[in-house]
């Protein structure tokens, strides 16, 4: 017995009791094979590698501030003589930009830009820049002055103790 299009469009044979695959040249195979794509053996080994880190990663359960993509409270980050009047330091190793836009006030942000993940890298003429597609951010609130960029650098909460400035 025959079933659907023919040979020339890919077909299934019926028998009494089992189905036989046929190609469109008309070939037939018993079993079929799966086509595996070279994407999904990448995708599947990658899947494995993801694990065994997320694995290797899960350790103890105690609380270890040095891990993770959030920053530690009370992590001084700069003192306050480090930062000018009108201005502002990167500070790389923490991703933060400190400003002072007046005496005694300061801000701090993300060193992540808004428009497209790229890091700031300059703080002057009282705004902070993005080289990347030369974003350029306010040092008093971290909204952007000029674009591409259309959203503010991440404000983070600082505190002055003594002189040094800490991440609260």
């Amino acid at each position: 017995m025959f079933d659907g299009p023919g040979p020339s469009q890919g077909a299934v044979r019926r028998r009494e009791s089992e189905t036989i695959m046929c190609d469109r040249r008309g070939s037939t195979t018993d079993t079929v094979h799966p086509e595996v794509s070279r994407r999904s053996v990448f995708g599947a080994a990658g899947g494995g590698a993801l694990a065994g880190m997320v694995t290797a990663c899960g350790g103890d359960e105690g609380d270890d501030a040095g891990s993770g993509g959030e920053q530690a409270t009370d992590t001084p980050l700069i003192t306050t003589g480090e930062v000018p009047v009108g201005e502002g330091t990167i500070i790389s190793e923490h991703e933060v930009v400190v400003t002072q836009p007046e005496e005694g006030v300061f801000r701090a942000f993300s060193t992540v830009c808004t428009h497209q993940g790229c890091d700031v890298d300059e703080v002057s003429g009282g705004e902070i820049h993005c080289p990347c597609h030369g974003s350029r951010f306010s040092i008093e609130d971290g909204a952007p002055v000029e674009g591409p960029a259309d959203a503010p650098l991440e404000e983070l909460e600082v505190r002055v103790d003594g002189d040094d400035i800490v991440l609260a």
